[in-house]
């Protein structure tokens, strides 16, 4: 683990230098993945790393969970509360809607979800262009397969240095830095509304994707179930489709 570890932090050190930046920020949910990024940037840029506190509609408790990954990682932090912005924002996308009598209601809680994303991503790349850095992202290898992030959300980063990891495996690295034993262990939650599970959401374990990962057997079930969120989301790790000309 030190070593892969030490590998990581030189890694976004050569990302840094290779793309002329200052230093690097990232967002800080309160979740496991967030927590292991903080601490890895950290070691890589002390001066020159930061960690955002971006509540939505959050949790107390992830909240709280997010102040302690900033005390463990020693790492330079500031809080834009995105709360009533989203209000104002995604009440007003409503309110054309239903003037139309066009809101679909099914879509709803989804759409609210995806837009908090986004807000965070856009409030990041404001904050990393006035420091001239760049933006981490915190998906491992489980969710860049299965597509669990939003596109142009906490999918919209500069560089991804936990993509080959496993949950599992992520987890480990945790327990290695430092980072609070009660977040390594916490069920994973994007916190996207009251009682939301990234499991749950699934329809398969972290566990489960990851024994995939690995060439391991699994149900049968959970074998569709994950490549089908991979087909599904192919459009969020490939290039935009282009229109080609004929010559």
């Amino acid at each position: 683990m030190e070593k892969q570890v030490d590998q990581i932090v030189q890694w976004l050190r050569d990302q840094v230098e290779q793309a002329g930046v200052n230093g690097l920020v990232v967002g800080i949910s309160g979740g496991l993945d967030s927590a292991v990024v903080s601490h890895l940037i950290k070691r890589a840029l002390p001066d020159n790393s930061l960690g955002v506190l971006l509540p939505i509609y959050t949790s107390d408790d992830n909240l709280d969970d997010a102040k302690q990954v900033v005390e463990s990682s020693g790492i330079q932090s500031m809080t834009v509360d995105l709360t009533e912005t989203h209000k104002i924002m995604y009440s007003e996308i409503k309110n054309r809607l239903n003037e139309s009598d066009e809101f679909i209601e099914e879509n709803d809680r989804l759409a609210g979800a995806n837009l908090r994303a986004r807000l965070r991503m856009s409030t990041l790349y404001a904050l990393a262009t006035n420091y001239n850095y760049m933006v981490v992202g915190t998906d491992n290898a489980a969710e860049w397969y299965t597509g669990y992030f939003t596109k142009y959300g906490d999918g919209g980063v500069d560089i991804l240095p936990i993509v080959e990891f496993t949950k599992q495996e992520v987890r480990e690295m945790a327990s290695y830095l430092g980072v609070p034993g009660h977040i390594v262990e916490k069920k994973p939650s994007a916190d996207l509304w009251e009682g939301q599970s990234d499991e749950d959401e699934m329809g398969t374990s972290y566990d489960t994707i990851d024994a995939y990962l690995q060439g391991k057997e699994i149900p049968d079930k959970d074998k569709e179930i994950i490549e089908s969120l991979h087909k599904k989301s192919a459009h969020k790790r490939d290039g935009l489709p282009q229109f080609k000309r004929e010559q």
